[in-house]
């Protein structure tokens, strides 16, 4: 029998680095040399602190770009850059550098910031929390995923991506290791693309994908 899945819930400490950007060609320089989760926190950590409106962008370098350089269209191409689709922080860094400097090709002046606008780079610091939640079958997961917390969501679909060895969120993973046939939900989740919703619609998305099928106990996933 497979072990139970174990809910743990989760916060991102913000740390300061002391690295800061002035403007465009500083902010490439910065990157290549940042600490990976400096890109990390970058990309994800907006996703855990509080919000009471819809972000404009998805992205910390796609925001400082339009509001500190007041570049609408590069800020419009870093905001494109779904980190889903990189499987290593390395691959993404490469990915955020060429932008940039296609922008800086372009461009016969390198775009500043005013002195009071600076990007400053901030590191993530994971802590996990055990809700000591231990649900043995699909069906009592499912029960679950509407409850969870938004911390819960974040650290089990979107931290398990740079965890486990093939990318997959922790419900994809735990799934696939039980004796019942799955795959059709494993499937179904591997098509949610986290980074464009809040985390709240990204529970609802994951419930939606549980509630499609029938996980009952020792039987196969079947479509509802």
């Amino acid at each position: 029998m497979a072990d139970p899945f174990a809910v743990k819930d989760c916060a991102l400490i913000a740390m300061g680095t002391g690295e800061r950007a002035q403007n465009l060609r500083e902010l490439r320089d910065r990157i290549l040399t940042a600490h990976p989760g400096c890109i990390y926190h970058h990309f994800w950590g907006g996703l855990l602190k509080p919000r009471f409106d819809e972000p404009e962008f998805q992205n910390d370098f796609a925001a400082w770009s339009y509001h500190g350089l007041r570049e609408a269209r590069l800020a419009e191409r870093l905001a494109l850059i779904d980190p889903c689709e990189f499987s290593e922080i390395e691959d993404l860094r490469r990915e955020l550098v060429e932008v940039i400097e296609e922008r800086l090709a372009e461009s016969e002046f390198v775009p500043w910031a005013r002195a009071d606008q600076q990007f400053y780079f901030t590191r993530s610091q994971i802590v996990v929390l055990d809700t000591d939640l231990r649900p043995h079958e699909p069906s009592a997961l499912q029960a679950l995923i509407p409850r969870l917390s938004v911390g819960s969501v974040f650290y089990h679909f979107i931290d398990a991506r740079r965890r486990t060895s093939s990318s997959r969120d922790d419900f994809s993973e735990w799934l696939l290791g039980l004796d019942q046939v799955c795959l059709p939900l494993v499937d179904a989740l591997g098509e949610i693309d986290p980074y464009f919703s809040t985390l709240t619609e990204l529970r609802g998305e994951i419930d939606r994908a549980f509630k499609r099928f029938a996980l009952g106990e020792g039987e196969a996933c079947r479509v509802l």
